[in-house]
């Protein structure tokens, strides 16, 4: 009984979480992430946030945001800051713990290896401050996205971590790939009342059973049985699914625009980019699994041939430049041009696929092709509707979730979104594979009758592609 009560006494209390200033810029709304913890913003972070919010970036209107939510935060509590403001009203009780601002002048003792000049070494100062004040009263942890700063608050025998409420999935492994294998044993635990019957040209099965409560809408399945079964989930009722036989595009009766889907996963991604129900599509995999060269022949087939599309608009994030493309000459279109090098990979090899006409032919069908594909900048998307577009986001796994959404809100009325990706290749700071919006598009829209997913898996560029991305 004594060491129960013991152990009862040294329940810890809430913890203080110090905010860098990354973490604010990143994502605004992390003032009331932290629910019944309490935070402290050092002066130093408010002012990085003043010298940052100047410009048009994404950074800078994040800077931008952070102050309006604090000034919003400062202004319900005009007398006492210095009892820390209470989050629950201006969180909307999403948050009960407190706001603490610097108020005090802290007399900075850091090691002499640390210059006080920075900013990063002005907060670890303000997290010594705090830990030797409070002692072992209650835990001091410094929260940032910056690996070096947590680094060095780790080495000063500071507690550190990084902002984990933004990510999606602590494990990429768990991201939802959208198929699934199944075997007879499926059959025979979910099949006991199973109904089939067939509907122009496809087959249905209806099945109820312990392994069918966890499928999801769009979810594809296969069998590696003689004949080879593939299929997709099309209706879901609590534990009954309907079950929908697939279009075989590996066939060349079914070829689109001249492409044929060389495995598994190209032909569950084709039947998703050329179904009309179907209003979003992320396609996820390495290089030279066929991402944009799918995305591209379907593309093409809907906008010319079926007429199901009026153009086919095509952006990208332009990270290496950063923000801003203004520095390249020429318009809009020119600007993009040299982050297009792979559209036009692609269309050299769709290109060629066309056959007849010979040179004059190919020419041809290349300034329509060009005619109906726009390339547009990602800095001018805000505000834009596109209505009956067939609209590819290519490298989106550099978008973070509010960038993507901004992309995703402006399809209008008749508009198709394709974000394709590789979350194994993020050139953006700060962004990880568990936090970039591919990723949260992936998990939030998984399940949703007019949305699917694809994670292709094997390479079909060459033979030492495939090898040097197994062994480099």
């Amino acid at each position: 009984m004594a060491t129960r009560r013991t152990a009862k006494s040294k329940t810890p209390a809430t913890k203080l979480f110090v905010l860098d200033t990354n973490v604010l810029m990143h994502d605004p709304t992390s003032l009331f992430r932290f629910e019944e913890h309490d935070i402290y913003v050092p002066m130093m972070t408010l002012e990085e946030l003043d010298s940052n919010k100047k410009g048009m970036s994404e950074v800078a209107r994040n800077a931008r945001q952070a102050s309006r939510t604090l000034d919003e935060i400062v202004n319900t509590c005009p007398e006492d800051i210095d009892a820390g403001i209470n989050l629950a009203g201006p969180s909307s009780e999403l948050a009960s713990g407190r706001l603490f601002l610097q108020t005090e002048l802290i007399d900075i003792k850091l090691p002499a290896a640390l210059p006080t000049v920075k900013g990063d070494n002005q907060i670890l100062a303000v997290v010594m401050y705090l830990f030797e004040k409070f002692e072992r009263k209650r835990q001091v942890i410094l929260v940032s996205k910056d690996i070096n700063m947590r680094i060095k608050a780790r080495a000063l025998g500071l507690a550190a971590q990084d902002y984990f409420n933004d990510k999606v999935l602590e494990d990429t492994d768990l991201l939802y790939t959208g198929t699934q294998e199944i075997d007879s044993a499926f059959w025979e635990a979910n099949g006991k009342d199973m109904e089939s019957w067939k509907q122009e040209s496809r087959t249905y099965y209806k099945l109820k059973g312990p392994a069918t409560a966890d499928m999801l809408i769009n979810e594809f399945v296969y069998q590696d049985s003689e004949p080879p079964l593939q299929a997709w989930v099309k209706e879901k009722a609590g534990r009954s699914v309907t079950l929908e036989t697939l279009t075989d595009y590996s066939h060349q009766k079914n070829n689109v625009w001249g492409i044929t889907a060389r495995n598994r996963e190209q032909n569950f991604a084709l039947n998703l980019l050329m179904n009309p129900e179907i209003d979003f599509v992320t396609l996820l995999g390495q290089a030279g699994t066929g991402k944009t060269l799918l995305t591209l022949a379907s593309s093409l087939t809907q906008v010319l041939e079926t007429k199901r599309y009026s153009e086919i608009i095509m952006t990208r994030v332009t990270v290496p430049v950063g923000e801003d493309i203004g520095f390249l000459p020429g318009t809009e279109e020119e600007k993009m041009a040299p982050w297009m090098g792979a559209l036009e990979d692609n269309l050299d090899v769709l290109n060629g696929t066309t056959g007849e006409g010979g040179e004059w032919g190919r020419a041809a069908t290349r300034d329509l092709i060009r005619s109906r594909i726009k390339v547009k900048s990602l800095n001018f998307m805000r505000g834009r509707t596109f209505i009956n577009k067939f609209l590819i986001i290519d490298e989106a796994q550099n978008l973070t979730p509010k960038q993507m959404k901004t992309l995703i809100t402006r399809a209008g009325p008749g508009t198709k979104v394709v974000c394709l990706g590789n979350i194994a290749q993020i050139d953006t700071p700060y962004l990880t594979e568990g936090s970039s919006g591919l990723t949260y598009v992936v998990d939030r829209f998984k399940g949703w009758p007019h949305s699917g997913h694809i994670t292709l898996q094997r390479g079909e560029r060459s033979r030492l592609a495939d090898h040097a991305a197994e062994v480099l």
